[in-house]
């Protein structure tokens, strides 16, 4: 958010993401799904999926505090798990 208000601002224009990026956006976001799909399909029990979804959140967390508090914002626009 706070990216999207300074470029707007700005007035500048948005960076236009790589292939490679967007493949890796994709997958991070799906990885996200998995933990919480598989349980109830009974691929994986409860509890695993349980500790594997609270896993992904704790990464994305800290992913998200890096993109937001440490990246300088011209770093944080090429970065692959900003969001989209």
């Amino acid at each position: 958010m706070r990216f999207a208000w300074k470029r707007k601002k700005a007035g500048q224009v948005s960076v236009k993401q790589s292939t490679t990026n967007r493949l890796i956006w994709i997958t991070y976001n799906t990885v996200y799904w998995i933990p919480i799909i598989l349980p109830f399909t009974k691929v994986i029990d409860y509890n695993t999926g349980f500790i594997a979804f609270a896993a992904i959140v704790l990464v994305r967390g800290v992913i998200n505090l890096i993109t937001n508090n440490i990246l300088a914002p011209e770093q944080a626009e090429y970065f692959p798990l900003r969001g989209a």
